[in-house]
């Protein structure tokens, strides 16, 4: 059996307020690449959640905090797949062009199936949904969430 790959964000200065994600490389194995990349990286630490819409979901994984923003990497073929965008789904952003995402990502903070089959699912939130609802809300927030480590094991 293979391994259970998580890759975990530190949102809360050692306060217990990690959010744990099961990756999904059976769903989008060049995505959880480029996540477990950048996370090695040190790449996430330090960024925030820039976009964060009440019943909708929360976006980050951009170092400019701006949403127009990403990594030195080639932007990723697209890797859409039929798991549903439902809350806990985590997924990557991009821009219209389907073959765009990079860097960003975010998670559903409730039911988005109207982007099914249209970005690409790459994980679960397993533990920690709570402190994704507890973000601080807006586009941007006035004081983003921020992701303090992120780490892939």
């Amino acid at each position: 059996m293979a391994e259970k790959l998580i890759f975990t964000l530190d949102t809360g200065d050692g306060e217990g307020k990690d959010v744990v994600i099961k990756l999904r490389p059976d769903l989008a194995p060049n995505h959880v690449a480029r996540i477990a990349e950048l996370a090695g990286e040190g790449f996430y630490d330090g960024v925030v959640f820039h976009r964060v819409i009440d019943g909708f979901m929360a976006q980050g994984g951009d170092p400019t905090g701006t949403g127009m923003g990403g990594s030195d990497k080639p932007d990723l073929k697209a890797e859409f797949n039929d798991e549903p965008h439902v809350e806990g789904v985590c997924s990557m952003a991009r821009s219209s062009m389907p073959d765009s995402a990079n860097s960003q990502f975010f998670i559903c903070i409730d039911d988005a199936r109207f982007l099914d089959k249209q970005y690409t699912v790459w994980g679960q939130v397993e533990s920690g949904m709570e402190h994704v609802h507890a973000l601080p809300k807006g586009e941007p927030p006035r004081s983003p969430g921020k992701i303090l480590k992120a780490t892939v094991a």
